[in-house]
């Protein structure tokens, strides 16, 4: 249904705003010797907006509060909700859900059958009052914005005011969504710092969050220091950058000062897909065949070699992060000066001379600062790792060994029936704080670095 009323709302909008154009043109057309304010496009684009903007918005509101209104109708006429707890009311109010869906997997019982009745009287009473109110906003929003039509009528403002309305409700929106993920952060970890001291998860050795969820279930202790999760991020991290940083760096440097311009319209684009590559299709790459490739690799050097290893982690992610290195690095290479190349070869510098001393030099900001951004999404990285790194959390330098990561930790700690107040969950929260503040930390100094290479040249 709402689908339906989104299309209406877009085609009616487009229709108004075709008359509302026409009738502007006719309007400017008879008005001999007066100047027209604003062209007869944005008075289209005017009743346009009156047309479907006030019904648009309504809809949504009326979608985010509709379920929860009818819920709470259903409920208060069904008989014992009010001794209820709430685990029991929404249990409930699912059951009736899923029976009027269809979908029924027990006999219901009398109260439950008049309940799903109640709930469809509801939903056809609640989609006759949207559609009746959502056509008389349409109706009225096109009639005001057809009525205001004239010659001296400021309708390119009305626009451009809506359009800055529009940019500015993005913003806060932007602002809210980022200041929500901080604070759910800081308020499910400080509830896992209650039950867990900072001390022990900062700086303690060994990490088991293994805990008995049920008094009569044998489990671990548990152990949440973080210490070897951190190391093994830091250890995929280091042999990914291994592999993107030099070949990174070292395809732009070929592509802007020794590649045929032919030759380089057909290999960056070609190189830039990698970018556009889902992540899960590198997990698999990597599970696959990268994995098993390792292994065999470290039985021929003798070296104990695990089924998942950090080491094709870490060089299947290495390949993902080629693209973001080698296109910064790109750009970093175009926005030094010409007259700085011309001068060092006046000087009688060779070009492998120039690239050494003047341009990685000049370039040199611009580069570090895509090598940071690398860097953050590495330690960000997930289903790579989730893949092909493993699930043991142990400090090795052993690249043909499986390390764990802070990313695989928090998938596995927020998969299962655990409580959600139970210290193994909220360790995920825990987690996910300090490498926002790894990542953020590690934007940060990028950001500032480009900028820094920015006022330079």
């Amino acid at each position: 249904m709402s689908g339906y009323l989104f299309g209406l709302m877009a085609l009616a909008a487009f229709i108004v705003a075709f008359m509302g154009t026409g009738r502007a043109k006719a309007t400017a057309g008879s008005a001999s010797g007066i100047k027209v304010h604003s062209r007869p496009i944005y008075h289209g684009l005017n009743a346009a907006i009156w047309t479907g903007i006030p019904a648009f918005i309504f809809l949504i509101l009326w979608l985010l509060g509709q379920d929860n209104i009818i819920n709470q109708l259903v409920m208060a006429s069904f008989p014992g909700s009010d001794m209820m707890e709430g685990p029991q009311k929404a249990l409930l109010i699912s059951e009736i859900r899923q029976v009027a869906s269809g979908n029924i997997f027990r006999e219901p019982s009398p109260e439950v059958m008049a309940a799903v009745e109640h709930l469809r009287s509801l939903q056809q009473i609640a989609n006759v009052a949207i559609i009746a109110v959502v056509a008389s906003l349409v109706v009225v929003g096109a009639f005001f914005g057809m009525r205001v039509i004239s010659t001296r009528y400021r309708a390119r403002h009305s626009v451009e005011r809506a359009v800055t309305l529009f940019m500015l409700f993005s913003s806060i929106v932007a602002v809210l969504t980022t200041a929500g993920i901080v604070f759910s952060l800081l308020y499910e970890a400080y509830q896992f710092f209650t039950k867990v001291p900072i001390t022990e998860f900062l700086f303690g050795l060994r990490w088991e969050p293994q805990i008995a969820i049920r008094a009569d279930q044998v489990a671990g202790q548990g152990a949440f220091g973080m210490i070897p999760v951190l190391f093994g991020t830091m250890v995929i991290s280091f042999l990914a950058m291994t592999v993107a940083v030099p070949t990174g760096v070292l395809s732009a440097v070929y592509l802007t000062e020794y590649a045929a311009p032919g030759f380089r319209a057909t290999v960056k684009p070609l190189l830039e897909i990698l970018a556009g590559i889902p992540t899960v299709v590198y997990g698999f790459f990597a599970v696959l065949t990268v994995a098993p490739a390792m292994r065999n690799l470290g039985i021929f050097l003798g070296v104990d070699a695990a089924p998942n290893s950090a080491l094709a982690a870490g060089g299947v992610m290495g390949v993902m992060l080629i693209p973001f290195i080698s296109s910064l690095s790109d750009d970093a290479f175009a926005a030094v000066p010409r007259a700085m190349r011309e001068g060092s070869y006046a000087l009688g510098a060779t070009k492998g001379e120039t690239i050494r001393k003047v341009l990685l030099p000049a370039a040199l900001p611009g580069i570090v600062g895509g090598i940071l951004l690398a860097l953050s999404r590495a330690v960000g990285e997930t289903m790579i790792v989730v893949m092909a790194a493993g699930l043991i959390a142990k400090m090795t330098l052993n690249p043909f060994d499986s390390v764990t990561t802070v990313t695989v930790q928090i998938v596995t700690l927020l998969i299962g029936d655990t409580e959600f107040d139970n210290p193994k969950t909220l360790a995920a929260f825990a987690l996910g704080l300090v490498l926002f503040i790894i990542t953020l930390g590690l934007n940060l100094i990028a950001l500032r670095t480009v900028r820094k290479y920015r006022e330079k040249y």
